[in-house]
């Protein structure tokens, strides 16, 4: 039995650029369809259309930049009201671009009729900030049945890691998943 390695690298850009790299020993051609979820379809009518995904996006004045199945990618421009007491910005404003990326991430993974809720969260802040932009990039790393692990890395405009942050996310369905569904 062998084994093919294909090596994929995928860097997201301030200037909305991607490199794609692909490495591989051999000429290959991928065959399949990926098809794109409704859930997906309809927060990319959302942010085509200019609407906030959530209340929290106004009041703190982030948004979503880009979004793919499993992925999502928010953006902050940071300003004074983000800051805590000694003058970088506050951790709990770090913990909400994380949630909110990963949330979204997890989101494009749902069937229809499905929701979901934050089960933990955990976030490692690994240097401060004072101003700029912030990337916050999501990416499903394995998606069950009822639950999903998802990751995500901040960075500054520099490229920059700021914060990484992992949450585990569970969908919802029928009667817990009531009045919590992205709006049509």
């Amino acid at each position: 039995m062998s084994s093919l390695f294909l090596i994929l690298q995928i860097q997201y850009h301030f200037d909305n650029t991607l490199t794609v790299v692909l490495e591989s020993p051999i000429n290959c051609q991928w065959k399949g369809e990926l098809s794109m979820s409704a859930m997906l379809d309809r927060v990319r009518k959302m942010i085509e259309g200019g609407k906030p995904l959530m209340p929290v996006a106004q009041t703190l004045g982030f948004s979503v930049r880009s979004v793919d199945m499993g992925e999502a990618v928010i953006e902050l421009d940071i300003t004074e009201h983000h800051f805590n007491t000694m003058g970088t910005l506050h951790g709990g404003v770090l913990c909400t671009i994380a949630d909110t990326a990963m949330g979204v991430a997890f989101a494009t993974m749902l069937e229809e009729g499905e929701a979901l809720t934050t089960l933990e969260m955990k976030i490692n802040f690994l240097k401060p900030v004072w101003k700029g932009k912030l990337l916050a990039m999501a990416k499903v790393v394995k998606k069950g049945r009822l639950t999903g692990l998802i990751e995500c890395d901040i960075l500054d405009e520099h490229g920059q890691l700021v914060a990484r942050a992992g949450s585990t996310y569970m969908a919802i369905s029928g009667e817990q998943a009531k009045n919590r569904t992205l709006p049509a």
